[in-house]
C-alpha cells in the first residue's frame, strides 16, 4: 500500500487583539491536509472518513470554492481586478480549481492541490479559514487561496499568485477586506496574509490592518501527523466535536468582547462594502442596495 500525501496537522491558534482594547486567546486544534487526488483513496482506507457521503468526518466537494454560484457584489465594483466569467460549475473541487488557476494563466495540469481544513465532523461544517495550496507538474507551489467563511456561512475566497511569493516557500498579500468577519472589526479595513507551504510544519498567519495600524494577528501552526485510521480515531476522542467547538469559541469571546464594550456595528449597516463574496446572508442579498452579480468572478489579489 503506497504512503498517503495528505496528512494531518496538530496546531496551536493565537487570536491576539491590540486595539482599540487588547484581548487574546488560545486553543488547539487538528486540521486536515487533504491531497485533492487522494480523497476517493482516503474513502477507501479511512474508516471514520467518506467522500460526498456521510461518515463521521465527510469532506462533500460542495462545501468549498462554490465558483458555480452567483458572486455577490452589490456595488458592481471588484475589490481586486478584474476576473473572466465565473466557472461553469465542474463536478469537483479540484476541476474547479484548476479551471479558475486557467483563468489566472497558471497551468495546473499534471499538478495537484493540498487543501488545509476541515470536513464536517458529525455532519456540520464551519471553517474560519480553509487554505489551498497549488502545486505544478514540477511540483512548485505556483499559488495559494485563503477561503474566509463567517459565522453567517458566507465565504470570500482571497486569491495569492506567483507575484506574491517570497523566498520560494511563502506567500504573502495586503488587500482590502470588504468582508463581515467581525462586528468588533470594520468591513472597510485589510488583511495582510503570510501563508508558508506546508511541510513537517504548517506555519500561517493573518493579519487585520487599518491603514498603517495592525489591530489584531491570528497565528496558525504546528507539527504533521500522519494520517492513519488509528490516529484519526485518536483525534476525535482527543479533539471532539472540533468544529462546533470552534463556532463556540467564537461566539464565547465574541460575547465577552461586547460586555468590554468594544464598539461593534451590524452586518446589514455596511451591506455595499461587502463585496465579491459568495452564499450571502439574508442580512444582505435582501437589501436594496444589494445584487448578485452571476458575470464575474474577481477573487481578490491585489496589495492595498
Amino acid at each position: 500500500m503506497l504512503p498517503l500525501r495528505s496528512s494531518l496537522y496538530e496546531c496551536t491558534v493565537l487570536h491576539h487583539r491590540f486595539s482599540p482594547k487588547e484581548h487574546r486567546f488560545v486553543y488547539r486544534i487538528f486540521l486536515f491536509a487533504f491531497d485533492l487526488d487522494e480523497l476517493p483513496e482516503l474513502h477507501r482506507r479511512l474508516p471514520l472518513f467518506s467522500h460526498n457521503r456521510s461518515n463521521f468526518f465527510s469532506f462533500r466537494d460542495r462545501d468549498f470554492f462554490p465558483t458555480a454560484e452567483p458572486l455577490y457584489n452589490p456595488t458592481g465594483q471588484a475589490s481586486g481586478p478584474a476576473a473572466p466569467p465565473r466557472a461553469s460549475g465542474p463536478a469537483s473541487l479540484k476541476d474547479r480549481i484548476t479551471a479558475f488557476l486557467a483563468t489566472r494563466d497558471i497551468d495546473l495540469t499534471g499538478g495537484r492541490v493540498v487543501l488545509v481544513t476541515l470536513p464536517r465532523v458529525l455532519g456540520y461544517l464551519f471553517n474560519p479559514v480553509s487554505f489551498y495550496f497549488c502545486y505544478d507538474a514540477a511540483g512548485t507551489c505556483v499559488a495559494s487561496l485563503a477561503e474566509v467563511t463567517n459565522t453567517f456561512k458566507e465565504m470570500k475566497p482571497y486569491f495569492l499568485g506567483p507575484e506574491t511569493r517570497v523566498a520560494g516557500t511563502s506567500f504573502t498579500l495586503r488587500t482590502p477586506k470588504h468582508f463581515y468577519v467581525s462586528p468588533f472589526s470594520d468591513v472597510d479595513t485589510a488583511f495582510d496574509f503570510t501563508l508558508r507551504t506546508p511541510h513537517e510544519r504548517l506555519s500561517i498567519q493573518i493579519d487585520d490592518y487599518i491603514g498603517a495600524d495592525r489591530t489584531l494577528t491570528s497565528t496558525l501552526a504546528g507539527p504533521r501527523r500522519e494520517l492513519t485510521g488509528g490516529r484519526l480515531a485518536w483525534f476525535s476522542l482527543k479533539y471532539p466535536a472540533i468544529t462546533l467547538r470552534i463556532i463556540a469559541l467564537i461566539h464565547w469571546h465574541a460575547a465577552l468582547l461586547w460586555f468590554r464594550r468594544l464598539p461593534w456595528f451590524a452586518k446589514a449597516a455596511r451591506a455595499p462594502d461587502q463585496r465579491d463574496l459568495y452564499r450571502p446572508h439574508a442580512s444582505i442579498a435582501h437589501s436594496a442596495q444589494g445584487a448578485a452579480s452571476t458575470a464575474k468572478l474577481s477573487v481578490p489579489s491585489e496589495a492595498a
